[in-house]
């Protein structure tokens, strides 16, 4: 079946997350009517990430160089190290300005409907990172999801008996968030990780 520029254009766009056919539609007119100021642009900003961006050999950020420009800075504090699920996590925390550390990107959870094992993840990696004397803290920062509790509880039984110190980041009710407007596992893990005030 021949497809047409557009019809091709419209068909990738609508593999993008967050993009169903009608959206790449309006995507692809809304390009193509803006030819100049955003489709050219666009193509060129395309052609230039796919040649030059790639996966950190230490971490698994993604940047132009390798090691990244959080593996190469030396204002990161070497004793903490967050492990996140995939590069939009690790890029979330960075945008708090809050954590100062390294990082490693798993490239996904331990999953057995979907075939991941700890072959398939970033594993070895943080358990050579791990084995560092000047590591002394790994804070999981997987998400609440039955898969990225399960790797958690994986790492943390791949790191017991090692000299680092093993967090979780907190869960529980957002800032502004209201008590009725709550699930019930939020609202649980809220009640389970108190705080004294």
């Amino acid at each position: 079946m021949h497809h047409s520029p557009l019809e091709r254009l419209i068909h990738l766009l609508a593999k993008l997350p967050g993009l169903g056919p009608r959206s790449a539609r309006r995507a692809a007119l809304h390009m193509i009517k803006y030819r100049e100021s955003v489709m050219q642009p666009l193509a060129d900003a395309l052609q230039l990430a796919s040649d030059n961006i790639q996966f950190c050999s230490e971490c698994g950020n993604l940047d132009s160089l390798s090691p990244c420009h959080i593996c190469a800075s030396d204002r990161r504090d070497p004793s903490m190290l967050c492990v996140v699920e995939e590069v939009g996590d690790l890029w979330a925390i960075e945008r708090s300005n809050i954590f100062s550390g390294r990082y490693i990107v798993l490239g996904g959870t331990l999953s057995a409907l979907d075939g991941r094992g700890p072959a398939d993840l970033n594993i070895g990696k943080l358990l050579e990172k791990a084995s560092h004397p000047e590591l002394l803290e790994v804070i999981l920062a997987t998400n609440a999801t039955i898969d990225g509790q399960t790797t958690a509880h994986y790492i943390t039984e791949r790191l017991q008996g090692s000299h680092v110190k093993i967090s979780r980041i907190a869960y529980g009710i957002p800032i502004g968030g209201e008590l009725d407007y709550l699930d019930d596992g939020t609202l649980g893990a809220a009640l389970k990780a108190r705080q004294p005030f």
